[in-house]
């Protein structure tokens, strides 16, 4: 009989990964940053432990919505007084801050508890191409290549 191996902290290995954002549909560029950021990608993934990789994500002011996401998607937050509930159209959003569309996006993936805290701690968003990770070698990831319909054309 075969006994689950459970990956321990220090077995852990973690690697840097660079993904261009550019013309890339957000929900599935999203959810593949997603199972990086948790290790699914592995072959040692541990649900309860945090074995995923860094993931630094360039020009995410170019992520496309498809159809007419932009105009009817709506963020809602509230503000802690009475009646106070926000809504804020992506495009507003896109507009204010680029990099929080892709942001909300996966961390809405991700568990809501320290362990989805600290594995949303690996993920950086840059709105342009420039990044300051150059130092740690990331792994140029293609997203586009892995399937036609994660690369859109505005």
């Amino acid at each position: 009989m075969k006994t689950t191996q459970s990956v321990k902290a220090s077995e852990i290995k973690r690697q840097w990964y660079l993904i261009d954002a550019e013309d890339l549909v957000l929900g599935r560029l999203a959810s593949r940053i997603a199972a990086i950021l948790r290790g699914k990608n592995k072959t040692n993934y541990t649900p309860h432990m945090d074995c995923g990789d860094y993931v630094v994500v360039i020009n995410a002011d170019k992520v496309v919505l498809t159809g007419s996401k932009w105009a009817k998607k709506v963020y809602h937050h509230h503000t802690g007084y009475i009646g106070g509930i926000k809504d804020i159209p992506a495009e507003a959003v896109k507009q204010a801050h680029p990099e929080r569309v892709l942001y909300k996006a996966v961390e809405r993936m991700l568990s809501r508890n320290k362990l989805g805290a600290a594995q949303l701690k690996k993920l950086r968003i840059y709105a342009g191409p420039e990044h300051q990770h150059a130092a740690q070698n990331p792994q140029v990831l293609d997203i586009g290549a892995q399937n036609r319909k994660n690369k859109r054309s505005v």
